[in-house]
C-alpha cells in the first residue's frame, strides 16, 4: 500500500510534468491574461526599495520580473518553482531585461530553500492552490518571512463565481484521477480552512475578493490554453466528449469571442 511519503512524491512527479509541458502555453497564452492578477497582487505587497522578496509558485515570473524593478536599488527577488521548464523561461525573461537582482530557484512551497527569515515579503500569484501540503507551506512560508514581514496570496474562486475554473472543472471530469486530492485550481475557493493554518503558523491575514477576467476569441483558442494539457492524455473519442461537454456549458449560443468573468480571492497577512 502506498504511504503518505509515496503519494507526496507520485504529486510532486505529477505536477512537474504537467506544468513543464505547459510552460510555453503558459509563457505565449496564459501570462498576459494574468496581468490583472499580477497587477493586485503587486499593489497589495507594498515593495520598496531595498526590500528582499520571495514570488512562491514563479512560473514564468512574471510577478518575480516586476517585484525585481520596485525593490531596486538593493533589494532582491528570489523566484521559486518545480518546474525546470518554467524555470528556464524565467531566467531566460531575467536576462532580456537586464534585471540583476533577481534569481531562480528549483524548490516548493513545503520545503522553502532559504534561510528563517530570509525575506521581507512573500508573494504567490495563483500557485498555492496546487500545494499538496498546504499546512506544511504555510510552517514555511512562516518561517523565511522575518517578523513583521508580509504575505500576498492570489487563488481562484469557485466554478460558479470563476469561469475559467468552471472551465477546468468540466474538462477536467474527463481526465484520470489525480495521484493526491486537494490539489486544483479551486482547491482554496474557500479561503478560510488555509487562514486557520496561516494563524498557526504566525502569519495574521485576511482575504479581499476582487472580480477580473480575460477574454479569448473562440472556442479553439481557449481549449488549447486551458485545458490543452489537462486532456492531453485522453484518447481522441475521449477529448471529443469533453469539448463538447465544456462547448454545452460555456458556449451555448455556438462558437465566438467569450469573457472569462474570474472571482479572484487576495489573502493578505503579516508575520508576526
Amino acid at each position: 500500500m502506498p504511504t503518505e511519503y509515496d503519494r507526496d512524491r507520485a504529486g510532486l512527479t505529477w505536477q512537474t510534468e504537467v506544468w513543464n509541458r505547459m510552460s510555453q502555453i503558459y509563457e505565449r497564452e496564459i501570462d498576459r491574461r494574468f496581468v490583472p492578477v499580477i497587477e493586485q497582487v503587486i499593489a497589495r505587497a507594498g515593495l520598496k526599495p531595498g526590500e528582499r522578496a520571495l514570488d512562491l509558485g514563479a512560473g514564468t515570473g512574471s510577478v518575480a520580473l516586476r517585484a525585481a524593478t520596485l525593490v531596486a536599488p538593493g533589494g532582491r527577488v528570489t523566484g521559486l518553482d518545480i518546474s525546470s521548464e518554467m524555470l528556464a523561461l524565467s531566467r531566460r525573461r531575467a536576462e532580456d531585461l537586464g534585471l540583476d537582482n533577481i534569481s531562480f530557484r528549483e524548490g516548493r512551497a513545503e520545503a522553502i530553500p532559504a534561510a528563517d527569515g530570509a525575506f521581507d515579503v512573500a508573494l504567490a500569484s495563483l500557485s498555492l492552490m496546487y500545494v499538496i501540503d498546504r499546512a506544511a507551506a504555510a510552517i514555511e512560508i512562516a518561517r523565511v518571512i522575518r517578523p513583521g514581514g508580509r504575505l500576498v496570496v492570489a487563488v481562484c474562486a469557485g466554478a460558479e463565481q470563476c469561469d475559467m475554473v468552471r472551465f477546468q472543472q468540466i474538462a477536467g471530469n474527463f481526465a484520470a484521477t489525480p495521484p493526491v486530492s486537494g490539489v486544483s485550481p479551486w482547491a482554496l475557493a474557500d479561503p478560510a480552512p488555509f487562514l486557520v493554518q496561516l494563524a498557526d503558523a504566525g502569519i495574521d491575514a485576511r482575504v479581499e475578493t476582487e472580480t477580473l477576467g480575460f477574454s479569448f476569441d473562440d472556442f479553439a483558442s481557449a481549449w488549447e490554453a486551458l485545458a490543452g494539457v489537462t486532456i492531453a492524455q485522453l484518447t481522441p473519442e475521449q477529448q471529443q466528449e469533453a469539448q463538447a461537454a465544456v462547448m454545452a456549458t460555456m458556449w451555448p449560443h455556438g462558437d465566438g469571442p467569450r469573457h472569462f468573468r474570474n472571482m479572484t480571492h487576495f489573502i493578505t497577512g503579516q508575520r508576526r
